[in-house]
């Protein structure tokens, strides 16, 4: 047998070479470190959640991103209707890259005209009539303005002296003396234009007693006739602003504190409302319901924080209920966040907080009290059904 030869090979070794690959692969761990230390750092609302994901695909049309899936599964695109064409490359990247949405113009005229933030948000779920035009306002008024002394009418000034003689109601159950409901009021001077003398601009609808916090406490009483046990706060937000010179755009601040202090004093606390009212106008926030005006609602999201998904869940549950048996009184769910609005509401502080606006400037408050009785009604049926599911 003659022997097998084996050919020998060199690997040859430039220093520079290596000195170069060693510093690569350094750079990379150190880089690798760095990008990780940066995204664990970031604070709840501003980490890469499922909440930036959402943010980054609201810029991609809902048909675009079936298509995307489409590619790993077919099956997806038999929901879309026959008239719809997969997008093309260039715009889908375009959108990516520009953030701009050609079929809204919001995207591009919310960045360069004042004030055009205000009509920004993400309508999640529509109620009836609900789109980009009448989205809920925030009026922003000079403290002087809100301040500003003003006259309440007759009638409503009745109305503050009749709440206090209403009669107590047993109800058939409860929360056994448990305050599970914290009700706030960040705008609380927020008031309606029918309920004030002389005021007709939009700007004049505040007062320092007949004001949203009226409403906050109807909702209060109307669930404790349920058997909910209920926090309400009435604190002048205005006062607070004022007396530490803060500017308006403040006033979740100050009700922030409110609301941590009062989880601080009661663990028993569960679902937190802030009660607002809208300055959309009435042709807006009304609907007739069986020959009854009702103030409409509408429930708004902050997308800046980490309980975004459930508060989201949360509002879309109680629109549903009331659709279902009020059609047409909710307006709907939107959410708010990025540059340019509160984007949180405080509602970081629990995964059932939501943000409740009930009626607007030209409502009054008889169907905004409607409205509130409305609202503990269904939500009376939520929470009491959700205590038997876990019973």
């Amino acid at each position: 047998m003659s022997p097998r030869k084996f050919k020998g090979f060199t690997v040859s070794l430039n220093r520079t070479s290596f000195k170069r690959m060693a510093i690569l692969v350094i750079v990379g761990i150190m880089a690798l470190f760095i990008i990780t230390g940066m995204l664990t750092a970031f604070e709840p609302g501003y980490g890469l959640s499922s909440t930036t994901v959402h943010a980054w695909s609201s810029y991609v049309s809902s048909d675009a991103l079936v298509y995307m899936m489409s590619t790993e599964n077919p099956y997806f695109t038999q929901v879309l209707p026959e008239e719809s064409h997969p997008p093309k490359v260039s715009s889908l990247v375009f959108e990516l890259a520009t953030s701009l949405n050609p079929e809204d113009p919001r995207s591009l005229l919310g960045r360069e005209l004042p004030g055009f933030a205000l009509f920004d948000g993400t309508i999640v779920v529509a109620g009836e009539g609900t789109d980009f035009t009448n989205m809920p306002i925030e009026s922003a008024p000079p403290l002087e303005v809100m301040m500003a002394e003003r006259e309440a009418t007759q009638e409503s000034i009745k109305k503050l002296e009749d709440m206090d003689e209403e009669e107590t109601v047993t109800p058939s159950v409860s929360t056994d003396g448990r305050k599970v409901v914290h009700i706030v009021h960040s705008h609380s001077r927020e008031s309606f234009l029918p309920e004030l003398k002389d005021a007709r601009a939009p700007s004049e609808a505040f007062h320092q007693s007949v004001n949203i916090t009226l409403v906050g406490d109807r909702l209060s009483r109307e669930l404790e006739k349920r058997g909910i046990g209920v926090d309400v706060d009435k604190s002048d937000i205005g006062a607070i602003l004022s007396n530490r010179d803060w500017l308006y755009g403040r006033s979740y601040d100050a009700s922030r504190e409110i609301v941590q202090e009062a989880i601080h004093s009661n663990n028993d606390l569960e679902f937190f409302f802030d009660v607002h009212r809208d300055a959309q106008p009435r042709d807006i926030t009304t609907v007739t319901i069986n020959g009854v005006e009702y103030a409409r609602t509408l429930f708004v999201i902050g997308e800046n924080n980490k309980n975004y998904e459930k508060n989201l869940q949360l509002a879309a549950e109680l629109h549903e209920l009331l659709d279902q048996k009020y059609p047409g009184l909710s307006r709907g769910v939107i959410s708010k966040g990025g540059a340019g609005t509160n984007g949180r509401y405080n509602q970081d502080l629990s995964p059932n907080s939501v943000l409740i606006e009930i009626g607007g400037i030209d409502n009054t408050l008889e169907e905004a009290y409607r409205s509130a009785e409305v609202f503990a009604e269904v939500f009376s049926d939520f929470y009491w059904g959700a205590e038997k599911v876990t019973k």
